[in-house]
């Protein structure tokens, strides 16, 4: 009697220890995307209902279109860079502890860099008359201004993998601090070389690993939005054009009929595509 008691204490007490997160995430998260899934079945100013209507607006809309292809296409291309670029690092320094200290610090300091500070050294490398055209002058070709053509993309991924490689291998650090060195000493008794120890221990034994990693990457992602918005405005090259250009745009017109919708959307496919890779990682659990 006295541990069933005991037990309903705790579990009230962990209630009453999570609750003002719980009121927290209602008011603040929530009751406003609960509010926005209604307004996007309706006129904003009138309140209307309209159906499906601000969906089949958005999905027409040729800027949304773009906006979807080229942060599909960044996401496509950054994550399995980062993902394993950041364990090759996290490896090589896993195998030398003694000189992981200054490397780690070295791959950190991205992090610590203000965005403004990103965003001047950007205009100094890539401006019409930043250091990378003044080297092109030098050997006899044409000043540009990088951030207005195609190499502007290819400007936003390299700043996304720089800057999240050092927090991403420290994650990996950590995984591979957890396995336990008995398992390659077993291994190696057995006659399994670095490969086979690489397959069969160390790639399973990661896999909790790689999905935080992978969910933190994949939400990081849409913070690469400062760098580019800083840099380029409003409305930058069509290739570095991204969904979230288009809803500040939208915001700042005002047009939250569409706005609501395809905040729907995205969030709606984002819990998907988190859903899934859970359930991926369960199953090879």
């Amino acid at each position: 009697m006295k541990q069933k008691r005991r037990r309903i204490r705790g579990s009230f007490g962990w209630f009453f220890f999570v609750l003002p997160s719980l009121i927290g995430v209602a008011v603040f998260v929530l009751v406003p995307f609960a509010d926005v899934i209604r307004r996007s079945f309706a006129e904003t100013m009138s309140g209307t209902p309209v159906g499906l209507c601000n969906y089949q607006t958005v999905f027409a809309n040729r800027a949304f279109q773009q906006a979807s292809y080229n942060t599909i296409r960044f996401v496509l291309i950054c994550m399995p860079a980062l993902l394993l670029l950041s364990l090759l690092v996290a490896l090589i320094l896993h195998g030398q502890p003694e000189r992981s200290g200054l490397f780690k610090t070295t791959f950190l300091l991205p992090m610590a860099v203000p965005v403004a500070s990103v965003v001047l050294l950007w205009k100094a490398l890539f401006h019409q008359n930043g250091l990378l055209s003044s080297f092109m002058v030098s050997v006899g070709a044409q000043p540009q201004d990088w951030m207005k053509t195609g190499w502007a993309f290819w400007v936003l991924v390299f700043s996304y993998i720089w800057k999240n490689l050092g927090y991403d291998m420290i994650l990996w650090l950590a995984g591979l601090a957890g396995i336990s060195p008995s398992l390659y000493e077993a291994a190696q008794v057995d006659g399994a070389g670095r490969l086979r120890c690489f397959t069969a221990i160390t790639l399973p034994n990661l896999l909790p690993t790689l999905y935080t990693i992978t969910v933190l990457s994949f939400l990081n992602s849409f913070k690469v939005f400062r760098e580019a918005y800083l840099v380029a405005g409003d409305y930058p090259h069509s290739s570095m054009y991204m969904l979230q250009h288009l809803f500040n745009n939208w915001f700042a017109d005002l047009d939250m009929d569409k706005l609501c919708a395809a905040a729907v959307v995205v969030g709606f496919v984002i819990f998907l595509l988190i859903l899934l890779l859970r359930r991926a990682w369960e199953k090879d659990i």
